[in-house]
């Protein structure tokens, strides 16, 4: 108990009492919690990360839908389409498949 009066009496007198405790508090504000500034910066990469993420799903979607629209109005690119995901063939016509290893 000595020791901390002593660490008052050379250290903390000179400073006023409101501004030790608002100090304290400032310190714990930013070290302690899940507000903490360490904390607030990983949750800030996050949104960032998410943002992109986001934004690149968007595209694929824009894509996506405008392939749709074209399977839906476009004959020719049906066909096309069902060629070269599904295989297909007109009847009278060899298909022949390659594989890559």
């Amino acid at each position: 108990m000595q020791r901390i009066k002593d660490f008052y009496k050379n250290y903390l007198s000179r400073i006023n009492a409101y501004w030790l405790v608002t100090i304290g508090f400032l310190i714990l504000t930013f070290s302690v919690g899940d507000s903490n500034l360490y904390q607030r910066y990983l949750y800030e990469e996050k949104i960032r990360e998410l943002e992109k993420e986001i934004s690149y799903y968007e595209k694929e979607i824009e894509i996506n839908r405008k392939k749709l629209d074209d399977l839906h109005t476009n004959k020719e690119g049906l066909e096309r389409f069902a060629r070269e995901e599904y295989n297909m063939k007109r009847p009278n016509e060899d298909v022949y498949l390659i594989r890559k290893k």
